[in-house]
This record gives C-alpha cells, sequence and structure tokens, in this order.
C-alpha cells in the first residue's frame, strides 16, 4: 500500500480548483481498499472517498485520508427473462459506460448519455436526465464498510433512492423518539454497480428538449443509438465540456412544491416552467429561476453563471488564474438569496462542499 503526500487535486476535481490531498491512497481493488482499512496507522484516521471529481467544490486542502477509487471493469453478468445484468467498476467513466453498453446490445441507459463522473458515485446522487433516473435502471452494488472493512450488497430498497439522493448521502441518527434513521453517508464506499437494462427496450421521450428536436427535425427517434446521439448533442449545446471549461455540471436541485404553491407562483410568474410530479408535487426549473433573477452571465471573482445555461457555474479563470472554492460558494449563496427574495423558495447544491 502506497500512500501518496501532497498530491495535486486540480486535475481529479472538474472545476479545476487548485488544492491538495495531504495524503492519498489510489484504490483499485477491494484488496487495495481492504489493505487500508486493515491498516493499524489508518484505521482510525478519517477518510475521504474520491471518485471522478465532478460532483465535489474544493475549499481548501483535504487533511483526511483521500481514496481515490480506481476500481476498472465492464462486464455482462447475467441474463434474466427481461433484463440483461451489466456490473460495472466504480471507477469506470460514467459516459463510456453508456456508450459500452449500447455498443454491446445493452439499451436503457442512453438518456443519461454525456454525464460527467464515475459509476461508483451515480446511486450516490441518484443521476438522472431527460426522464430517467439511476434507480429506474439500477439493480444491485457491492460496497465496503469503512469502519468495520466488512463488504456487503445493497439493492434498490435498501438505497433509498429520491430526487438527487440515496443512502449515501446521509448519516445516521441517534434513536430520537424512538426512531432511529439508517444512513452511510462517509461509511461505505461503493466499488461495484450492476444495471439491469430491459430488453423489451422503450424510448423514453416527452421531455421538453428531446420535443424541440422532435419538432426540429421531424421525426421521431426509434433507436437507443439515435436517443443517445440526440442526447449528446443537446448537452453539448447547452453544458460547457468540464475538460474546456471547469464546472460540476448542474449545480442546484430541481425544487419540487405543492400544487398550490406552483399555482401561486404562476399567478405572478406566468412563463415559469414547471413540470408535474406522479405524487402530486410540481417540479420548477431551477435554472430557469436562477435566470429569471439575471444572474446568467454573472460573475464572482473567476466564478461565473454560464452564458449558455444558467443552472451551471463555472471557472472562467481557467487552468492558469483558476477559480477557488471560495469564489464558487460565494456565487451559490448571493444566487440562492435572489432565488429565495424573488420567488421563496430556497435552492439547494447538489456538489458537495469539502
Amino acid at each position: 500500500m502506497l500512500v501518496e503526500k501532497n498530491v495535486p487535486l486540480q486535475p481529479y476535481n472538474s472545476f479545476g480548483i487548485v488544492a491538495k490531498a495531504l495524503s492519498l491512497v489510489r484504490i483499485g481493488s477491494e484488496a487495495d481498499l481492504a489493505a487500508v482499512l486493515a491498516d493499524p496507522a489508518q484505521q482510525a484516521v478519517p477518510k475521504f472517498i474520491l471518485g471522478g471529481g465532478s460532483n465535489i467544490v474544493l475549499t481548501g486542502d483535504v487533511k483526511p485520508l483521500v481514496l481515490k477509487v480506481e476500481i476498472m471493469g465492464k462486464r455482462l453478468v447475467r441474463e434474466t427473462a427481461k433484463a440483461f445484468i451489466v456490473e460495472a467498476g466504480a471507477g469506470e467513466n460514467w459516459h463510456e459506460l453508456v456508450a459500452w453498453t449500447l455498443a454491446n446490445g445493452f439499451p436503457g441507459m442512453e438518456n443519461l448519455a454525456m454525464i460527467p463522473g464515475s459509476v461508483g458515485a451515480s446511486p450516490v446522487q441518484n443521476i438522472g436526465a431527460y426522464g430517467v433516473e439511476l434507480q429506474d435502471r439500477f439493480e444491485s452494488l457491492d460496497a465496503m464498510d469503512l469502519q468495520t472493512g466488512q463488504t456487503f450488497t445493497l439493492d434498490a430498497a435498501q438505497c433509498a433512492f429520491g430526487y438527487r439522493d440515496s443512502v449515501f448521502k446521509h448519516a445516521s441518527s441517534a434513536v430520537a423518539g424512538g426512531t432511529a434513521t439508517f444512513g452511510l453517508a462517509g461509511r461505505a464506499l461503493i466499488t461495484r454497480v450492476r444495471f439491469a437494462l430491459p430488453k423489451a427496450w422503450k424510448p423514453v421521450l416527452g421531455y421538453a428538449d428531446l420535443d424541440r428536436k422532435i419538432a426540429q427535425t421531424g421525426e421521431v427517434p426509434t433507436t437507443p443509438q439515435q436517443i443517445f446521439d440526440w442526447i449528446c448533442e443537446i448537452r453539448r449545446a447547452k453544458l460547457p465540456d468540464p475538460a474546456v471549461i471547469g464546472n460540476a455540471g448542474s449545480f442546484f436541485k430541481n425544487p419540487t412544491v405543492s400544487r398550490e404553491q406552483c399555482d401561486d407562483i404562476i399567478q405572478r410568474e406566468p412563463k415559469i416552467v414547471h413540470y408535474p410530479m406522479a405524487d402530486g408535487s410540481i417540479k420548477l426549473a431551477a435554472g430557469w429561476l436562477i435566470e429569471a433573477c439575471g444572474w446568467k452571465g454573472k460573475s464572482v471573482g473567476n466564478a461565473a453563471v454560464y452564458e449558455c445555461q444558467a443552472l451551471v457555474l463555472i471557472n472562467k479563470g481557467g487552468s492558469q488564474n483558476p477559480v477557488t472554492g471560495g469564489e464558487v460558494m460565494t456565487l451559490a449563496k448571493a444566487i440562492q438569496t435572489s432565488v429565495y427574495e424573488r420567488f421563496g423558495i430556497l435552492l439547494e447544491h447538489e456538489p458537495v462542499v469539502v
């Protein structure tokens, strides 16, 4: 086991923020992780899990031991009557996995193309786009308890998926009023994830951007590859490539409100973009709220709101004069205040602030 010291993290976070890990261990296998947890010198040390770095904002050097997840591998595990069960290592690139599934005849994740990050982070965030969420294609995952070193497997119900939420984003709480809550935040490292991709494939359409594409082209996509290509084209037009302009993707969650709250806002803001949900609540487009408050293109230091999509905050200073985590969070808080004052809605940021 090699513990690297003072490792620059700028290449390992998609914002391109300058920071360093005081100590870092690369986890290329379950055995690597087991060795770290069995080392008496490391057992009591706080640990920080780093995957693709696409959903974090670094506000300083990382003092806990950084576990850099690099577990690779993609394979078809088995087939059932209804689905292909595909497994991927937590260190695999998410978009590359989606492309691989299509190339090998396993459709179903095409709507999730071009989402930055690693496979291991996908269940944590319950990533989603264009009408599909990870939970819709999830089968199970393997993980290791960072306190005990024990391995375990979770199914979808045990992951407690919600909108951009899972059991991995919450800590266990003590008994309060006779009820205890279970969470795995900071306690478990996901090693492998399995997906159930339906053999009876059906296109998932009906999302606004896809509807516009259908109207522009006059055709309805009939294959997974066509939807994949459309999604890639749409995302490239709307979102900056982190390799060119540092960013963490969608910075804020789309808020949900009651039907009554939405009706009240519509009376004041008739053009507000909103989507009815199955449970009767209404999802509002956070990007629309931010743009309505005049933030598109505005900046704080080297942190800016992307001119083509108000939901994305970017590093406008590039690698030579990079944004700081403080600038990103100052801009984010100013946006939150502005949206709350106008709409009475407090936006919640998606990235983890370290």
